[in-house]
């Protein structure tokens, strides 16, 4: 059993859903599974939230889970202890991670690191040009800003740890 949602288009263009109990069943003949409803819930904006909470419980109730409604005044307190946060934590900042890890892994794959760190040493510099170039093309793909951007505005905003001590 599986609560499935049913799409319908109307005459003028929109959509409307509609949630359905269903379970699936093999054909007779051809062996196939289908769907069978067992209960329409009707339209998924005009379903009474109230009776599907009670029934989400009682098949946890059975299962030995436990369910927690987070817009229910009873379970709104029991969230945070539940999930092991403490309720005065405070987040101070959060920061961009995936297109930024991406980038740095394409670097890394895609050897512009070594390439960089070859000219460097045949060139004999001393400053963190790879790092910096890093974090500049990193910067031109998520969010292009200038030199003094990247430095001033963007790094606060991603996890680049390495490029954190880097000076303009």
């Amino acid at each position: 059993m599986f609560l499935r949602t049913a799409k319908r288009k109307n005459k003028d263009g929109s959509v409307v859903e509609y949630y359905q109990l269903a379970h699936n069943e093999r054909h007779p003949v051809t062996r196939k599974p289908v769907a069978t409803i067992i209960h329409n819930f009707g339209r998924a904006d005009k379903v009474d939230r109230a009776q599907l909470v009670p029934l989400c419980r009682s098949i946890a109730r059975v299962c030995g889970v436990t369910v927690n409604d987070p817009l229910s005044e009873a379970d709104a307190n029991k969230l945070p202890d539940q999930i092991g946060l403490p309720p005065d934590l405070k987040i101070k900042q959060t920061v961009l991670y995936g297109a930024v890890l991406a980038i740095e892994t394409l670097w890394e794959r895609l050897s512009f690191k070594r390439t960089f760190c070859d000219i460097i040493k045949k060139q004999k510099l001393r400053a963190p040009y790879k790092r910096a170039l890093l974090a500049m093309i990193a910067n031109r793909l998520c969010e292009p800003e200038s030199k003094l951007g990247v430095w001033d505005r963007w790094l606060s905003k991603v996890w680049l740890p390495s490029c954190h001590d880097i000076k303009l």
